[in-house]
């Protein structure tokens, strides 16, 4: 199925965000001088890329599509997956309110971004996991190929109206320009 393909290879850039994650919060501590903007840069990638963008494919098409194929929200994986989606919403915010402290000055700042970020890496990383091995290749086996095509459709008029014609290209340069910076792998 060419939607959950997508979604695929969208984790592998959500990965990649989580990796260069780990090197910015550390140079946070360290008190390195381009670390904020860099963490700037990663929360709007979480809030845009991964959650506008991408949890809006899972929620608005996807999602809906299995529960028409008989996939249940209640006691279900969607269930699951929508209550990961509101927890790391709320470790990017946590994330973001530590940066506006540490632009601030305000001890503790350090501390709470890392919390957040530790937290929000260790939630994305099961979440995907169990997206890419169980609830995608279910999607693959219950929606046939012309639901596949149109929710394929759906995702491409989410991400346009989502974040814009250019902007998921952005994000990809941004992260390898930060990958690079980081020497993530």
């Amino acid at each position: 199925m060419k939607a959950t393909q997508e979604l695929v290879t969208e984790h592998d850039a959500v990965l990649l965000a989580l990796r260069i994650l780990e090197k910015v919060e550390a140079a946070v501590a360290a008190n390195r001088e381009e670390a904020p903007e860099h963490l700037g840069q990663l929360v709007e990638f979480f809030r845009v890329f991964v959650d506008h963008c991408h949890h809006g494919k899972e929620e608005e098409a996807l999602f809906p599509e299995l529960e028409r194929r008989g996939i249940p929200r209640d006691g279900g994986p969607i269930g699951v997956m929508l209550m990961e989606h509101g927890l790391g919403r709320e470790r990017v915010a946590g994330m973001a309110a530590g940066l506006d402290e540490l632009r601030k000055g305000v001890p503790g700042a350090v501390a709470a971004i890392r919390a957040h970020a530790a937290a929000y890496r260790d939630i994305l990383r099961s979440h995907i996991h169990k997206e890419n091995s169980v609830l995608f290749p279910m999607a693959d086996r219950v929606v046939p190929a012309d639901a596949a095509d149109a929710l394929a459709a759906k995702f491409e008029d989410i991400e346009r109206d989502r974040i814009g014609a250019g902007r998921h290209e952005a994000f990809h340069a941004m992260l390898s320009a930060l990958k690079g910076y980081y020497g993530t792998a």
